[in-house]
C-alpha cells in the first residue's frame, strides 16, 4: 500500500496510532490519550479483535486482587471516554475497538502480506516511508505482550523488504531494489539475510566493488557484535559471483 493510499484509508476511518507516542485520530482530529489510558488502548488495539474483560484486567493490573484490577479497567475506559476519546468500547464481557476504527500497523503489516504471499500490486512495488518506524511501536515500552508484538511485526517487515528488494532487482530496478535492502539493514543490521540481499542487488547492477563492500561491512559487524564469521553459504556465494562477473567481462 502506498503512502497515498494509507492516508486515504485513514480519512475514512478513525485511526489508533501506535508507532511512536499512542494518540488517536478521530472525526478528524487528533486527540492525545491520557497517560493511564495508554496501556488499555495499546493493549486492545494490538489484539485486533474482542478482548476478555478479565484477559485484560489481569495483563495490565497483575499485582492485586481481580476486583481492583476489575476495577482500574472500568476506571481506565471512564477516563478515556472524559477524554472524547471514543474508538474503543466495550461490554460486560470485552473490550474492543469500535467498527471502522483502524490503526497505522494494519496498512505496514497488509502490504508486507502481500509482498511475502506474492500477491502485491504494481502500487506495492515501492519502499513506504513508514516501514522501517515499525522498530519504534510503542518505544520505551517493556511489557512482555509489547516485546512479542514489536518483534513479530519487525519480523514481518525485514520478510517483506527483502521479497520487495528480490522482486525490484528481478524487474531492472536496482537502484530501487537497493534502497528496499537497505532498509532491511538499517531495521537489523545483524540480519545476515539482509546484507546478502544488498550485495545481491548491488551485484545484478554490476557493482562488484559495493558487492565486497557489503560483505565486508556485515563481516565487521558479526565479528563485532556476535564473534562469529558469516556463512560458509554466504561466503561462497560471494567468491562465485564475483568470478562469474569478472569473467564476464
Amino acid at each position: 500500500m502506498s503512502v497515498a493510499d494509507l492516508e486515504s484509508r485513514q480519512a475514512s476511518s478513525d485511526v489508533v496510532y501506535l508507532l511512536g507516542k499512542p494518540a488517536v485520530l478521530q472525526d478528524g482530529q487528533l486527540l492525545v490519550v491520557p497517560e493511564g489510558c495508554k496501556r488499555l488502548l495499546a493493549f486492545v488495539a494490538l489484539q485486533r479483535g474482542r478482548v476478555d474483560r478479565r484477559l485484560a484486567a489481569g495483563s495490565l493490573w497483575p499485582d492485586g486482587s481481580e476486583d481492583r484490577a476489575a476495577g482500574n479497567l472500568r476506571t481506565t475506559l471512564w477516563r478515556l471516554r472524559s477524554a472524547g476519546i471514543t474508538v474503543l468500547d466495550s461490554d460486560k464481557l470485552s473490550v474492543f475497538l469500535r467498527e471502522r476504527t483502524t490503526t497505522d500497523l494494519d496498512a505496514l503489516c497488509e502490504w508486507a502480506d502481500r509482498l511475502i504471499a506474492g500477491t502485491a500490486t504494481e502500487t506495492d512495488m515501492h519502499v513506504p516511508e513508514w516501514t522501517t518506524t515499525v522498530a519504534e511501536l510503542l518505544p520505551g515500552w517493556y511489557d512482555e505482550w509489547v516485546i512479542f508484538e514489536r518483534e513479530r511485526i519487525r519480523q514481518r517487515m525485514l520478510h517483506a523488504l527483502e521479497v520487495l528488494s528480490h522482486v525490484l532487482r528481478a524487474d531492472g530496478r536496482y537502484g530501487e531494489a537497493i534502497d528496499a535492502a537497505m532498509d532491511a539493514v538499517a531495521v537489523e543490521p545483524l540480519r545476515e539475510s539482509a546484507h546478502r540481499v544488498l550485495a545481491e542487488a548491488h551485484l545484478a547492477e554490476g557493482n562488484c566493488v559495493e558487492v565486497q563492500r557489503a560483505y565486508l561491512r556485515y563481516r565487521e559487524i558479526a565479528h563485532r557484535e556476535l564473534g562469529i564469521e558469516p556463512s560458509w553459504g554466504f561466503q561462497a556465494w560471494l567468491q562465485e559471483s564475483v568470478l562469474a562477473q569478472s569473467h564476464s567481462r
